[in-house]
């Protein structure tokens, strides 16, 4: 990633950051209206999830700069997303409605610029996730 596309990324996130519920919101009807036999992963009450979703966006985003420092937590969760029942064909449909939901948060502020680099964060990333996920730690 390029120092640009980590600063798009990271200063879209902060516009978004202030309406972190709404964009949990928007993440997740988007996500089980796609997939809908991922509901079954979820707990019934999606409060703290969201919130744990949004925590672990702002870590990733914040991190960017320097990716070696975050690696082990992104591992980490792609081997609790497996213990989950999480797969890797999940992380395609998660990135789509990433993707959306920053659409729907930043508005015209969702340049092709930002999705470009939003594209290339969360494959960086989904790339670590899938691999542990996998089980290979490399």
């Amino acid at each position: 990633m390029t120092p640009r596309q980590i600063a798009l990324v990271q200063d879209s996130f902060a516009r978004v950051a202030p309406i972190a519920g709404d964009a949990a919101d928007i993440f997740y009807a988007r996500l089980f209206e796609a997939a809908p036999a991922v509901r079954s992963l979820f707990p019934d009450d999606m409060s703290e999830q969201k919130d744990k979703l949004m925590a672990m966006l702002g870590v990733a985003v914040n991190g960017l700069s320097d990716l070696d420092a975050i690696l082990p937590a992104v591992r980490a969760l792609g081997v609790r997303h497996r213990q989950y029942g999480a797969v890797p064909e999940h992380y395609e449909v998660v990135g789509e409605a990433l993707l959306h939901t920053l659409a729907q948060g930043l508005g015209d502020a969702f340049t092709p610029d930002v999705e470009a680099a939003w594209t290339q964060t969360y494959a960086v990333l989904a790339d670590i996730m899938v691999t542990a996920c996998e089980g290979d730690e490399r």
